[in-house]
């Protein structure tokens, strides 16, 4: 291919994450509003690892939902189409058909079509089971009410709406992956916004969701596993995560057959708001007083976080550190380094494994080499000053993490 024709080719790929334009419609005026659109983090779960598409210029790809009941417009417009049969084998990527496999119904092509449904949103209400509402005052010294209700699928039209809004899961969410909904193990909880509009009627919108899934816990417990949690990016920054998992938390701690909450496989951001929320319980525990913390992590403080908060034990170690370091003066060089090798000696242990995995195994290839003189034993175990070094870059970063959290409790009064 020469140099013209890959220019001229290059001309037309698009960055799909820029491409996308997804906006949450309260009223008509949203629709040519700018300050209301956002954008994917990624979007390779639907375009493909290269994030890019070909054959457009100036391409851009509307998802625009109701943000009540997330009615969905699909709009695509491009300023030039790469022309068919000029390169044999190079064509436009078909865009429709990757989308359209993802959105449930009902989904609008037409704006006007889209416009008229907005009307639905009046009547709109949640689904299930109200656990909490809060109000907060936002950056415009607005007060705003929110709402977590918790639901399943045997709520009338849940089951269409829950289809509609996991398609944000795809464009926040790396290895997303739609759940089983004829699973009832599968719990869903809800946080959207009460409004009153200028007319005087309410209006709910759909601000984020969580869903959980009830494991079996010998021998008559359950062990409830937070598997998604998205707060929609409009809405971040304002604080509601902590408040969707604090409802969550809310709902099971006070039964007797939950064993304990687990997380599986939680981003950076949502590790940090569960350990903010764990933080702010576990400090009411005597067993996590500024005295026992400084003494070292115990049973009491691992069985106390279970019974009372449904914390399990490396989450409570965990929050033991954080408050920890919380409450160490980093200028007493003593203290602090206490504080830094008790977190090492945690973060060590996997290494001790692997290094007692390692002998064994040098052990038994030195056996078989004495019977089969042709044999190499050699194990390669990492020197003592790597696995320092490592260790030490661990904790930087782990403690990096807890300092944002300590700047929460701090900036909360905790």
């Amino acid at each position: 291919m020469d140099e013209i024709t890959a220019a001229r080719l290059k001309a037309y790929v698009i960055d799909s994450n820029e491409a996308l334009e997804l906006k949450l419609i309260r009223d008509e005026h949203d629709i040519d509003d700018p300050d209301v659109a956002f954008g994917p983090e990624m979007s390779h779960q639907v375009f493909g690892n290269s994030e890019t598409i070909f054959g457009y210029k100036d391409l851009k790809i509307k998802l625009y939902y109701t943000a009540g009941c997330l009615e969905t417009y699909f709009g695509v417009t491009y300023s030039d189409k790469f022309p068919k049969n000029v390169y044999e084998g190079v064509e436009a990527d078909d865009v429709f058909p990757k989308l359209l496999e993802k959105l449930a119904p009902p989904v609008h092509y037409n704006v006007d079509s889209f416009v008229k449904s907005l009307s639905k949103d009046g009547s709109f209400r949640p689904y299930g089971e109200l656990l909490h509402s809060f109000n907060i005052t936002d950056d415009e010294n607005r007060t705003r009410n929110f709402e977590v209700y918790k639901s399943d699928m045997s709520c009338k039209g849940f089951k269409e709406y829950h289809q509609r809004l996991q398609m944000f899961l795809l464009w926040y969410i790396d290895a997303a992956s739609f759940i089983d909904i004829d699973d009832d193990q599968w719990h869903y909880f809800n946080m959207y916004e009460k409004s009153t509009t200028p007319s005087g009627s309410t209006c709910y919108y759909t601000i984020g969701f969580a869903t959980v899934y009830q494991y079996y816990a010998y021998p008559h417990h359950i062990r409830p596993r937070i598997a998604q949690i998205l707060i929609l990016p409009p809405f971040q920054q304002l604080g509601l995560g902590a408040h969707l998992l604090r409802a969550i938390y809310r709902h099971y701690i006070g039964k007797n057959e939950v064993k304990d909450i687990t997380v599986e496989d939680s981003s950076v951001n949502f590790q940090r708001v569960r350990d903010y929320i764990d933080a702010i319980n576990c400090a009411t525990l005597p067993s996590f007083s500024k005295e026992n913390l400084l003494n070292g992590f115990n049973k009491t403080m691992a069985s106390e976080a279970t019974e009372k908060f449904k914390i399990n034990t490396r989450q409570a170690r965990r929050v033991y550190e954080i408050l920890r370091l919380k409450h160490t003066d980093t200028s007493n060089e003593e203290e602090y380094r206490n504080y830094r090798l008790d977190v090492k000696k945690r973060l060590n242990i996997p290494y001790k494994r692997e290094e007692q995995d390692l002998k064994k195994l040098e052990s038994a290839l030195k056996n078989l080499s004495d019977k089969k003189p042709n044999s190499s034993a050699n194990v390669a175990i990492p020197p003592l000053a790597v696995r320092i070094q490592t260790l030490e870059k661990e904790y930087r970063t782990l403690e990096e993490e807890y300092k944002k959290v300590i700047q929460r409790l701090e900036k909360a009064g905790q």
